[in-house]
């Protein structure tokens, strides 16, 4: 899709556009002299809140920077916009909000989950997107497609008058272009920089309270906390599992989930052995294939994920790369192959923690049918 290039005309416009989308953003900002509650977060990490009287204070940690603040939000809700004055500094954001872009499969997914699809106005990445409302949507033009979300039509988004935009934030990005100068609120989705799966899930609060939808994320969490809990309880009666080796060769490299990733403690959490288990990187670890061979090489199970057009056989991984008939895995033939373009994982299981965790459990700990079947992952036939 070829970029935007705007005008000195449309540049004025959007300026304008801008000011009328927003004009309250800004207001004068004072010290709260008023004490507040904490709102409780059990697992996230880089996530704090203090409700007072008709505001709520949310405070994201900058997971790159220690001890310094990503962003902070004064949530207000619309029917106290009015009466509300003196509010400490930060980026308000009127609730519930009623037309966001959103710019991330999973929380569209989520705004599903909790019912609040229909204040959802445009989307970007749609192609990447399995979630058939979400297209149905588009269809019927009640939701816009925005385009790539690294490149997306900020003319679009101007037209939907949107009043939240929901972006993930990256390390040294350099801040986020002509989006920024829109001053329609900027909701950085650092979510997935979470050490722990519950710790991500627990995001949905936050997102609850912006879609007013606290209480329905509430339950939804604790649905998705006692049941990931529940299975680690269950698995942690059986003995230690197989060991796991995941993803594949991208190129020269491949990735490996560092030992205190998401993955990396889930792997841990489902009861199996990780070779790389001791690493202390909560991100990828960019090793050679040599490497993950001689350190992973034996893992008992390989299981990966992918996109494409149909599922992927032994031959054509061999096709792919003839190193892979080392692993100890490939030659037993316990391989599994999630398909991201018929398998809704990415959709689904950033705040659905406790499904991947089951699926784990199937695979490194088989003949317990109390765990059922697969849900994302199929082991390869041929």
């Amino acid at each position: 899709m070829k970029n935007i290039t705007l005008t000195k005309l449309s540049t004025l416009i959007i300026f304008l556009t801008s000011l009328s989308l927003s004009g309250c953003y800004q207001r004068n900002r004072h010290e709260v002299s008023v004490k507040g509650d904490s709102i409780k977060f059990q697992y996230a990490q880089h996530l704090s809140a203090v409700k007072y009287p008709k505001f709520t204070v949310v405070n994201l940690k900058d997971p790159w920077n220690e001890g310094k603040t990503l962003h902070t939000y004064i949530l207000v809700a619309r029917k106290d916009s009015d009466t509300v004055n003196h509010l400490p500094q930060g980026t308000i954001v009127y609730t519930p909000i009623k037309r966001g872009v959103v710019f991330a499969t999973a929380l569209c997914k989520l705004t599903e989950e909790l019912g609040a699809l229909d204040q959802v106005a445009g989307v970007a990445d749609l192609r990447y997107m399995l979630i058939p409302a979400v297209h149905q949507r588009v269809a019927e033009k009640k939701i816009v497609d925005c385009g790539d979300a690294m490149a997306p039509m900020v003319e679009k988004i101007i037209d939907l008058s949107s009043d939240a935009i929901f972006l993930s934030p990256f390390a040294n990005s350099g801040g986020y272009g002509q989006l920024g100068a829109l001053e329609v609120p900027l909701i950085e989705m650092a979510d997935y920089m979470e050490t722990s799966a519950l710790g991500r899930a627990e995001w949905m609060k936050f997102y609850g309270m912006l879609f007013g939808r606290e209480k329905s994320a509430d339950s939804l969490f604790h649905v998705v906390d006692s049941t990931y809990n529940g299975l680690k309880a269950e698995v942690a009666k059986l003995p230690l599992g197989r060991s796991i080796l995941t993803e594949r060769k991208t190129g020269s490299v491949w990735y490996c989930p560092g030992g205190q990733s998401t993955i990396g403690q889930m792997i841990a959490d489902a009861g199996g052995k990780y070779a790389f288990a001791y690493d202390q990187h909560s991100g990828s670890l960019a090793l050679s294939f040599e490497q993950v061979l001689e350190k992973a090489g034996n893992s008992d199970v390989w299981a990966f994920k992918f996109n494409g057009d149909r599922l992927l056989s032994r031959k054509d991984l061999l096709a792919e790369y003839h190193g892979y008939d080392g692993l100890q895995a490939f030659k037993n033939g316990d391989i599994f192959e999630c398909n991201g373009s018929v398998k809704p994982l990415f959709e689904e299981t950033p705040f659905r923690p406790d499904y991947l965790l089951n699926d784990l459990i199937i695979m490194l700990h088989p003949g317990n049918p109390q765990f059922g079947s697969l849900k994302y992952y199929e082991k390869i036939k041929e």
